[in-house]
């Protein structure tokens, strides 16, 4: 690689490394600069082409003038050439009438030499021209063509040389008038265009900065969103673009419009982040929870059951064997059917398929109504079947009757002796059969109410029936829940003192349409 190879490389290296050096100044300017300079650049552009323009098209019109004047005054000089063709250096015809002051007159020979030339003056005989002047008239031909020369001492001159029956005379006016008027109209169009583009600079300059002005609103709002914090805490109301900001019809109305979109999205997913904690968190306490209270429905027959085996292993004397063994087996079926809870629950979360089969609700109903008045003989059990529609489901009939056991259970176990139970069962006009399980006793606290349906509730003394006897896991309504919602029903509990209604409506089977057998009947069991 030679040497110069090597400069032309750096040098373009360094070209190439301002012109990045430049266009990242350029882009490093805010929009409005740019905007302006870009305007500004082009109205230089415009302006410079339309004086450009103007200053050649006059001085194509100036010079057209003058070549027609320059034209004449040959053709005028030539004739009055024709009448001395003899004589080669006669200059005469510039004294005629009709040649402008400053005229210049030649005439040649066949070889292109100047024999004679002179100028006319103002109230003077023409001056003939020196030696240098001569030689600025050199190589001029008569081929009626125009020529633009600067004579020493006389200025810029206009010239044409005509030929007509060996008479050869060159003919120029000079250009200082033409010169003279472009130059003004150069000057003239210089401080016009200067003005105006200041005029139009600063008009630029205001009305970019007030239509700008939506887009920087938009600007502070993005800034201030930014500013909030968006990685912990409540979520709170994120400022907006406003309204007059969010035209559609204007680019910058568009960018604030999306903003908001982007904003509400924003506080829409923040939302729903907060609420997927706020649920996870409860889960969490609610497992917690459980499982402190699984443990210790657990820890109670297991602690139960080592005490009797501890007396066993210690002797018959300090226990006898049919009451430890009796025992043993109680907490054993207590704690079995605690653990057979637990895992129907499981299965329920995990929403495993229960059986699929039309139930009669009415005939579980009047099932677990009977059940429910042999453990409970203390209470008082009524039963309502409304018969105008059969009331049929689809789903699995076992839990739908622990569900209503429980309920009734439920109700024998906390209310007291000689409370009265009321069951019903009705297939309803909007395709769902609603059971109710009502009682009369001393109902929900109203503190228990709002949580009666989560697992491990237990009621306090003002719901525990006289008699002493102990009271259930707190699973039951749990596990009613869970049934009812996997037949996609739902459950539902109004309680004041003296009335404590259960209700479950779950969606009745698709069938024909019956005639109504006859009507509601109330009767005790």
């Amino acid at each position: 690689m030679n040497l110069r190879t090597r400069n032309l490389r750096t040098r373009n290296l360094r070209t190439r490394k301002l012109r990045i050096r430049n266009r990242g100044r350029l882009h490093g300017r805010s929009l409005r600069t740019r905007l302006l300079l870009f305007i500004s650049a082009t109205l230089v552009v415009v302006c410079a082409a339309m004086a450009l323009t103007t200053v050649f098209v006059q001085r194509a019109s100036l010079l057209g003038d003058l070549d027609d004047r320059v034209g004449n005054a040959a053709e005028r000089s030539l004739g009055g050439a024709q009448h001395h063709p003899d004589t080669a250096g006669d200059l005469g015809f510039l004294m005629e009438n009709g040649h402008a002051v400053g005229t210049l007159a030649a005439r040649f020979d066949a070889k292109g030499s100047i024999i004679a030339a002179a100028v006319v003056r103002q109230d003077a005989p023409p001056q003939n021209l020196t030696a240098t002047q001569r030689a600025a008239l050199a190589g001029i031909t008569a081929d009626s063509a125009m020529h633009t020369r600067t004579v020493p001492g006389l200025g810029t001159y206009r010239l044409t040389a005509l030929n007509t029956d060996g008479v050869r005379v060159l003919t120029g006016l000079p250009m200082d008038d033409v010169q003279d008027m472009i130059s003004g109209l150069v000057a003239v169009e210089a401080v016009v265009a200067l003005a105006g583009l200041t005029v139009a600079g600063c008009l630029c300059a205001v009305v970019i900065r007030r239509q700008l002005r939506p887009l920087g609103r938009v600007a502070a709002t993005a800034v201030e969103v930014s500013r909030s914090q968006l990685g912990h805490g409540e979520v709170t109301a994120l400022t907006r673009v406003p309204e007059r900001d969010t035209d559609p019809g204007s680019e910058a109305g568009q960018v604030g419009a999306a903003l908001n979109r982007m904003i509400d999205h924003v506080e829409s997913s923040l939302a729903e982040r907060q609420r997927s904690e706020e649920q996870m968190r409860r889960s969490e306490e609610r497992m917690r929870r459980f499982l402190a209270d699984a443990s210790h429905e657990l820890r109670t027959p297991l602690a139960s059951i080592a005490g009797y085996a501890e007396l066993m292993n210690r002797g018959t004397d300090r226990i006898e064997p049919g009451l430890a063994w009796r025992r043993v087996t109680a907490e054993s079926a207590r704690m079995t059917g605690l653990v057979e809870d637990l895992l129907l629950l499981a299965r329920l979360d995990e929403g495993r398929p229960l059986q699929s089969a039309e139930v009669d609700l009415a005939a579980v109903l009047a099932e677990a109504v009977w059940d429910a008045r042999a453990a409970g003989t203390g209470h008082e059990w009524q039963l309502q079947l409304s018969l105008d529609a059969p009331a049929l489901v689809i789903g699995d009939e076992a839990r739908l009757h622990q569900v209503l056991a429980n309920l009734l259970a439920n109700a024998r176990m906390h209310t007291p002796v000689g409370t009265t139970v009321t069951a019903s069962v009705q297939a309803t006009a909007a395709h769902t059969v609603v059971i109710r399980v009502r009682d009369d006793g001393p109902g929900i606290p109203p503190a228990l109410l709002p949580t009666v349906f989560e697992r491990f509730t237990r009621a306090d003394a003002s719901r525990a029936r006289s008699g002493g006897k102990e009271g259930g896991s707190g699973l039951g309504l749990a596990i009613a829940t869970a049934i009812t919602g996997a037949h996609g029903g739902r459950i539902d509990v109004t309680s004041v003192p003296g009335r404590t209604e259960f209700t479950i409506e779950l969606p009745a089977a698709q069938l024909p349409p019956v005639e109504p057998a006859m009507r509601a009947r109330t009767a005790p069991v």
